[in-house]
């Protein structure tokens, strides 16, 4: 028989248990209901925008980037639409079999094929992969066509970059190139806009402005299905186009320099003498930008950077040259100057069979039957050696580095707005202690006077040269980019001369150069007075000449080109009424007054009788002198 009392305690015990249950499963219930009211209430918000952002996606695009005008408001590079297909790893079901249907579309070559494959694997998975960045509009339909079997694989209408002058403002603008690692690195506006294909200045001005030129990116959303495919676009949001940056160069002028520097290594440089716009600027050979811009290939690569010529180099600012006898018009004005010698100053040159000589060292004028007596005007007019032997020796290298510096030779014209522009050198007894850690000897300033031996300048900076000769001797400071009539009118002129009785002597013997008989560059002048323009030949030797070379008295044509002299001229215009001067170098031309100096006549004709149309042009807007 059961005892009462076990009866009470299983009875307890069950109690108990059902109890602890019973308390259990309200615990439980309350936590659930706990964490549904603080996810679907407290969080509300969190997990909304978390389930946003999976049913969301957003696509950043590269920037349109702002335009570079001329100073006639001629797009001289701007942008085209360019038809591109991108593609992420991560959202294609099958990477291998998506490719092979896009090779087959494209009709891509093996060799293409498997590049992108290789593009792919340096890439991460949620990166975009650029198939193609311009593509035909045939095969863009095609893709098109095609949409519903290539998952994950986005047909791109983007903006790129065109040059549709090619190869005539590529020394000035540069070209743009896809951003690298170390483009990101070096630019924190760079790393901050960048995306898949993202193009940015590589040289010249398309980098100096890079930051004004960028722009920002545009933003794409849109709606995704549980695949990550895209199922409807939700908004666009535009950004901005990058600056527009105006110069001051003049197209039609800047393309004749071109077309007079073709087959020929040089530059031809043209100014403005009082406001020190640059009309023109160019570098030859040059190359076509466009060819940069998705990508050049090796062989196109290696052709440019191959060529004795040096298209890659800008020669206007970044090649130094020996002056020759354009630096005779400032040796001549630092004499007077400095009161060495006067205008009367007589020398009598005797040709090669008497050499001037200086401590056993002798130093032949160029004419071998010689000049006969000469003072300044004449020898200037007929670029006697040894008239400006005299003058160097007694003037001194220190006095005539001070008049050169004066006029803009020695330093970088365009300051900080070219990283490749070389500073040349005007050299002085100080530099070359500190340099060389020697003296300077007096056979050093003698070949010195007529713009030989240590001396190097740049075309554009024989160029400044010449403007501040041709406005009287006042100081001008250069510029490619167009300022408002404002900010220039802020400019002061100050002089550079003392007496302007010198300047004047020096554009009138530069006159007599180019105008009148026995002038070296007679035969390049024109009759009409608006045309009409005074100048300085130069011939600058590349090599010592040695006696042999003198008995042989070879012509340029036989010479092996490397060891032929550098042509120079340098002039401006028109001659009554100042406006405009321009400097021309040929490398290895042979004679200055032969191959520089006649291009001067088509270049002046073309850029004056583009003045009135410069100095009409938006006269409200910009300074009309």
């Amino acid at each position: 028989m059961i005892d009462q009392s076990d009866n009470v305690i299983k009875l307890s015990s069950i109690n108990r248990r059902m109890f602890i249950l019973a308390t259990a499963k309200i615990i439980i219930l309350g936590c659930i209901v706990s964490r549904l009211f603080f996810l679907q209430v407290r969080e509300n918000k969190k997990y909304l925008t978390l389930s946003d952002k999976n049913r969301i996606r957003e696509w950043k695009l590269p920037p349109v980037r702002g335009d570079f005008k001329d100073y006639f408001g001629n797009v001289i590079a701007g942008n085209f639409e360019a038809y591109q297909l991108h593609l992420i790893p991560e959202q294609v079901d099958d990477f291998r079999y998506t490719m092979n249907r896009i090779k087959n579309i494209l009709e891509l070559s093996d060799k293409q094929f498997q590049k992108l494959l290789k593009k792919k694997n340096k890439i991460k998975p949620w990166e975009t992969l650029i198939v193609a960045d311009n593509l035909s509009w045939k095969n863009f339909s095609k893709i098109n066509n095609n949409l519903y079997d290539l998952n994950g694989v986005k047909p791109i209408i983007s903006i790129s970059r065109n040059y549709p002058y090619k190869e005539n403002f590529t020394h000035i603008l540069g070209y743009v190139s896809q951003a690298n690692e170390n483009d990101i690195l070096s630019s924190e506006i760079i790393k901050e806009k960048f995306v898949q294909g993202l193009k940015v200045g590589k040289i010249g001005l398309e980098k100096t402005f890079e930051e004004d030129l960028i722009g920002s990116n545009s933003i794409e959303r849109y709606e995704v299905n549980a695949y990550g495919r895209r199922i409807s676009q939700l908004a666009f949001q535009q950004g901005d186009q990058g600056k527009t940056v105006k110069l001051t160069v003049d197209t039609e002028v800047q393309k004749l320099t071109n077309e007079l520097l073709v087959d020929k290594a040089g530059s031809i440089c043209a100014m403005d003498i009082f406001t020190g716009h640059v009309i023109a600027m160019h570098s030859s050979p040059s190359f076509d930008p466009n060819a940069f811009v998705f990508g050049i290939s090796q062989d196109d690569w290696q052709l440019i950077r191959n060529n004795p010529m040096k298209p890659l180099v800008n020669k206007s600012i970044s090649g130094n040259y020996s002056p020759g006898s354009t630096i005779k018009p400032i040796v001549a004005l630092s004499a007077l100057e400095n009161e060495i010698v006067s205008t009367n100053f007589t020398v009598h040159c005797k040709g090669h069979d008497h050499p001037f000589e200086l401590y056993g060292q002798t130093y032949h004028c160029w004419k071998k039957e010689g000049h006969g007596y000469m003072n300044m005007r004449e020898a200037m007019k007929q670029s006697c050696d040894t008239y400006f032997y005299e003058v160097a020796r007694r003037l001194g290298v220190d006095k005539l580095s001070e008049t050169a510096k004066k006029f803009g030779l020695g330093e970088k014209v365009f300051g900080k707005l070219f990283n490749n522009e070389k500073n040349g050198l005007i050299p002085s007894t100080y530099w070359k202690k500190n340099a060389l850690g020697r003296n300077w000897l007096l056979g050093e300033t003698i070949i010195t006077g007529i713009g030989q031996g240590y001396i190097q300048t740049t075309p554009i900076q024989l160029c400044l040269m010449t403007a501040q000769i041709a406005n009287g001797g006042h100081k001008i400071y250069p510029e490619l980019i167009l300022r408002d009539k404002e900010d220039i009118k802020k400019d002061k002129f100050s002089s550079l001369v003392k007496n302007s009785k010198n300047i004047r002597f020096i554009q009138d013997a530069m006159f007599s150069s180019t105008n009148e008989i026995r002038g070296t560059s007679f035969k390049s002048r024109i009759d009409d007075p608006k045309y009409q323009f005074a100048g300085k030949t130069g011939t600058a030797q590349v090599k010592r000449i040695t006696e042999k070379d003198r008995e042989l008295d070879l012509k340029t044509v036989e010479i092996p080109y490397e060891e032929r002299d550098h042509a120079l001229y340098v002039a401006f215009g028109p001659y009554q009424n100042p406006r405009y001067a321009i400097s021309i170098l040929i490398e290895h031309g042979g004679s200055g007054g032969t191959v520089a100096a006649p291009l001067a006549k088509k270049l002046f004709k073309k850029i004056i009788d583009r003045h009135e149309l410069r100095k009409n042009f938006q006269n409200k807007k910009y300074l009309d002198i």
